[in-house]
């Protein structure tokens, strides 16, 4: 019915429609402009944000290697002081039984340690006065140049 409606209507209807048809149209047309302008800014802002990204990422990952780098100082610092303290905790020992072994003996050896410690002592204090007795040298003035050349 709408069709033969139409067709009775004079021409100003078909021109309203038309009108309202092209207006859509335009509407339309504008609306899908916007979008894609839209859709552009938000394409350059996705962009923009991944180049961030991975200047960000860069330098993370910069960061991790130093810190990487360092660990891998660090943890070899900590096996050489390890190896240290196994080296000095081994000559601990061997000196603690030195040590032991000097305090079982010393009972047998007491007096003659204490005098002969007795003159170390002495002859560390007063290194010009020797334990021993001492001889002067005596040579002749003749005899001091007999080699002279």
């Amino acid at each position: 019915m709408s069709s033969v409606q139409r067709q009775s209507s004079s021409g100003s209807d078909g021109s309203v429609v038309d009108d309202k048809k092209r207006k859509k149209m335009q509407s339309n047309r504008e609306s899908a402009r916007r979008s894609r302008m839209k859709k552009q800014k938000r394409v350059e802002e996705l962009t923009v944000e991944i180049s961030r990204l991975q200047i960000s990422n860069g330098q993370i990952g910069q960061s991790i290697d130093a810190k990487d780098k360092a660990y891998s100082e660090v943890e070899a610092w900590n096996n050489v002081m390890r190896a240290q303290e196994k080296e000095l905790t081994d000559r601990l020992r061997y000196l603690e039984s030195i040590e032991q072994t000097f305090v079982e003996f010393s009972g047998v050896f007491d007096e003659d340690i204490n005098n002969d410690m007795a003159e170390m002592q002495d002859s560390l204090l007063n290194p010009w006065q020797l334990p021993y007795s001492t001889q002067p040298i005596t040579a002749s003035s003749a005899d001091m140049f007999l080699d002279w050349p």
